[in-house]
């Protein structure tokens, strides 16, 4: 009886948690999640389902943007452009004195023509993004297996590999995204991923990013040599042992040279078939934020609007309402089946103008904070400069909730003058040493690429002695800690470094 009632109460927690969330904040999400390009996408289809919504030629839509006067702080969000402008150099330099990188002013520059970006657009060419999102668009998927391959596609890494575990996804869309589901249903969802191309995508370790490539060969002896040798003899593989696998194998020299040489033609990295730098290669990607580093240490930034049209309710529903409501006494069941309709219409129209007005609102505020803590690498651009900075903290900064941090964060990009990078590339934790200072895994990334770039190559350092010379320079972390950030900046292990 009791388990009964303890039932009964979750159920109707979890009632009222569903209703509090409208229409509108659904919308509002889900704009603020995509990135420019798909934006777009998202306006044109919108207008081509609403007719009340139309094209405007009226100022840009951010100068009417009633949030930049209603959830400005005066410590930060109410540096405006005109401020900026009567401000001097020296003013500037004086204010930055002595204050903490997240105290440093950043200025929004507000949104600047089309014209002015085109040259931000690098070339025609589809993301990497776009391009699984177009199969995605293909495949037989139910609502809710779209959510979560959205999820999952956005959770690759620049390798095309999905690093999270089930079990961490399966919170992220349960805290983030209010989705209930199983690691059983995002597995069977990643299934589908896995068939992608290219090869290899959505894979969750080395092993079955090889396997998945493997298996749609055509059927042969070979391809039943590649999956035996890499599902039984894995290690020797990656070791190069290739005498003990012949050995086990019992191939000829002949078939073990043949079989090497296939093996080696399989690709790792499926992710770089698209994109050869980290991040995205510069030529398919159009950045949301331009960052502008001044010689004076000013930071300043600007939306990448794009292409994006200005849109206003049509002044023909509009006044089609006001007919309709100027008549009610003698109005017809057509008239009030048309009122309904012209209103369902306006209410919509007006409603995505407001999500867009607040899409821009969260971003302006979520990049300038962004500047705020992370001012010293946009000031040198070197990646030690970067600080520990998680999610939690810009949601505390900007007054903003977790999930819409994270959704900014998934899938934008910022054009600065080191070279263009996901926003996610600024977030990392952090480690404090014995003496109190707090060091960001980007620092500790840095000073080991260091070390591995600059050993005798002819013996090249284990993780041990990594761990151990990270140590001395002040960095306390664990040799498996060393063993992942170097799996996860792609180099090898001491053995394969000769």
């Amino acid at each position: 009886m009791a388990q009964e009632q303890i039932q009964e109460q979750r159920l109707t927690q979890q009632q009222k948690l569903a209703q509090s969330i409208t229409q509108q904040q659904l919308l509002q999400a889900q704009l603020t999640e995509l990135p420019i390009t798909q934006l777009l996408e998202r306006i044109n289809t919108e207008m081509n389902d609403n007719p009340a919504l139309e094209i405007s030629a009226d100022d840009p839509l951010e100068l009417q943007d009633p949030l930049y006067q209603q959830d400005a702080t005066p410590s930060q969000e109410s540096d405006t452009y005109e401020q900026e402008e009567r401000q001097s150099a020296l003013d500037e330099a004086l204010q930055s004195i002595g204050r903490d990188d997240e105290e440093l002013p950043v200025y929004y520059r507000g949104a600047e023509n089309g014209e002015n970006h085109e040259e931000m657009v690098y070339g025609q060419m589809d993301s990497f993004i776009d391009l699984l999102n177009e199969q995605m668009n293909m495949t037989d998927l139910t609502e809710q297996e779209r959510d979560i391959m959205e999820y999952l596609i956005g959770s690759l890494d620049d390798d095309g590999l999905l690093r999270k575990s089930l079990d961490s996804i399966c919170d992220e869309l349960a805290i983030y995204h209010r989705m209930d589901v199983t690691e059983k249903q995002i597995e069977q969802v990643l299934h589908k991923l896995q068939e992608f191309d290219p090869a290899g995508i959505g894979a969750r370790t080395l092993q079955e990013c090889l396997l998945l490539q493997v298996k749609r060969r055509e059927p042969s002896r070979l391809k039943e040599l590649m999956e035996h040798t890499l599902q039984h003899y894995f290690e020797l593989f990656t070791k190069k042992h290739w005498d003990k696998l012949r050995q086990a194998l019992k191939l000829s020299d002949l078939q073990i040279s043949t079989l090497i040489a296939e093996l080696r033609k399989l690709n790792p990295k499926p992710g770089a078939a698209i994109s050869e730098t980290v991040g995205r290669s510069l030529q398919q990607i159009t950045p949301d934020f331009i960052v502008d580093t001044h010689d004076d240490g000013t930071v300043t930034f600007t939306l990448n609007n794009g292409d994006i049209p200005e849109l206003h309710v049509s002044q023909s529903f509009a006044d089609a309402m006001k007919e309709y409501q100027s008549d009610k006494e003698h109005m017809t069941r057509q008239k009030k089946e048309a009122l309904l309709y012209t209103k369902k219409k306006m209410d919509a129209a007006q409603g995505f103008i407001e999500a867009i007005r607040v899409r821009h609102h969260t971003l302006t505020v979520t990049m300038r904070a962004i500047i705020q803590w992370q001012h010293r690498f946009f000031e040198d651009g070197d990646e030690a400069s970067l600080r520990p900075m998680i999610l939690k903290d810009i949601a505390e900064k900007t007054g903003l909730d977790l999930s819409t941090i994270s959704r900014v964060s998934n899938s934008k990009y910022a054009l600065t003058r080191w070279g263009t990078f996901p926003l996610r590339y600024f977030f990392s934790d952090g480690y404090v040493t014995a003496d109190g200072e707090e060091l960001s895994t980007h620092k500790i990334k840095a000073a080991l690429r260091e070390l591995i770039e600059t050993e005798d190559k002819r013996k090249p350092l284990s993780d041990d002695a990594l761990q151990k010379l990270l140590e001395e320079k002040g960095y306390p972390i664990a040799r498996r800690t060393v063993a992942k950030y170097r799996e996860q900046m792609g180099l090898p292990i001491a053995r394969l470094r000769k």
